[in-house]
């Protein structure tokens, strides 16, 4: 009786010992990818993706090259690919997918089961990895994916006589899905904020005698705005937005903007872009309530938004961004407003760049005694996300 556990505990421990000795054994190495120049010289590797004319192809020797399909005699791969066309919409259903051969100016992909594709080389918009093309054609990318944009920040700090202290900043965000360039946009979402705060505290001179308190000077212009964008074209979308002001200056305590519409993207170019935007809002503003004058009650609007925004990008990586919008209240055709920001971005080092914006707030109906322009020039540094 008592070999009976002896011979099972062997046999288990001879078990563990084969399940361990497969599984330490390494699994075999793909083969890799081979890149043939048109003078003979080969490269092997792994093809990352061909676009724009060009194959990014990384060598264990070499590194990561692009390298332009003219020079390319033959290129093969062992992974999936899927091939998008110049000129055709890309849908998944139209996306031919296999391993790649190219070779006397096609480019043929293989896939069991199925008869090869074969693809004139010069007819290739994109050669994208399987896996990452069936994930953006199903949408699955997350929320904290994607986002582009840009921090920007500056400061003002004067100690004398008076004493100043200015703080500007603002974030910049943009996220369109999909994440990649060969594939129409489905959705845009933006993010915006900008805050700029100053205190001035200036003495009686000559002073006092018992001394009078400095008299002191408050800036504060807060805004954030942000839009989804859900597109029915390429160039025509649906849009839900909001905005939330405050503007010491003009009397503002705070304005609210909730509302949807439609919009265009009227030019769309490799260095220019241009969108129009109209939506119908509800809008409600507030005013700060000051001494020794009349309280000025809360105002509640149907309004508009009429918007454009234009990105420019001029040569030695300057880029120009404009935006404009008007809103009038149709409920109270005095209470309207219209905002205005221009902005050169010049690059100084890697992703820094240095910044000139000037922004211009209209309130036709601010508080008395209060200006209805609100004028800003603000520089600073600017980093960009991506």
């Amino acid at each position: 009786m008592r070999r009976f556990p002896v011979l099972f505990s062997a046999a288990i421990l001879g078990l563990s010992g084969l399940i361990q000795a497969q599984a330490q054994t390494p699994a075999p190495k793909p083969t890799p990818d081979v890149l043939v120049f048109s003078n003979g010289d080969q490269l092997t590797g792994k093809l990352e993706r061909v676009a724009g004319g060009n194959a990014v192809f990384k060598s264990d020797m070499a590194g990561e090259l692009t390298i332009s399909l003219d020079k390319v005699k033959e290129l093969r791969s062992g992974e999936k690919f899927a091939l998008l066309r110049k000129g055709i919409p890309v849908t998944k259903a139209d996306a031919p997918t296999g391993t790649v051969d190219m070779a006397g100016g096609n480019v043929v992909l293989t896939n069991p089961g199925h008869e090869p594709d074969t693809v004139p080389t010069k007819d290739v918009n994109y050669l994208i990895d399987k896996d990452s093309f069936d994930r953006q054609i199903a949408r699955k990318t997350k929320f904290l994916q994607g986002w582009n944009g840009t921090v920007t920040g500056g400061a003002t700090v004067v100690r004398a006589t008076d004493n100043g202290t200015t703080f500007t900043a603002a974030v910049n965000l943009i996220r369109t899905t999909p994440v990649v360039p060969y594939l129409p946009p489905d959705t845009r979402t933006t993010v915006n904020v900008a805050e700029s705060y100053g205190k001035l505290t200036t003495p009686l001179i000559p002073p006092t005698d018992p001394p009078t308190p400095p008299s002191v000077a408050k800036t504060s212009i807060f805004h954030t705005d942000a839009e989804h964008d859900k597109y029915f074209s390429p160039r025509f979308y649906a849009l839900a937005d909001l905005s939330f002001d405050h503007n010491f200056s003009q009397g503002l305590q705070f304005q609210q903007v909730y509302g949807g519409g439609v919009g265009w993207t009227a030019i769309q170019k490799p260095k220019q872009q241009l969108d129009l935007k109209v939506d119908l809002h509800y809008e409600t503003q507030q005013f700060i309530q000051q001494l020794g004058v009349p309280n000025v009650p809360s105002v509640n609007l149907i309004g508009s938004t009429f918007a454009e925004t234009y990105h420019y990008n001029l040569p030695h990586g300057i880029l120009f961004t404009e935006t404009g919008d008007v809103l009038p209240g149709w409920n109270d055709m005095t209470a309207y407003s219209a905002n205005g920001t221009a902005t050169l971005a010049l690059p100084v080092y890697k992703r820094l760049s240095a910044s000139f914006s000037t922004t211009d707030n209209f309130l036709n109906n601010p508080p008395p005694f209060n200006k209805k322009n609100s004028y800003q020039f603000v520089t600073g540094v600017t980093y960009t996300l991506h």
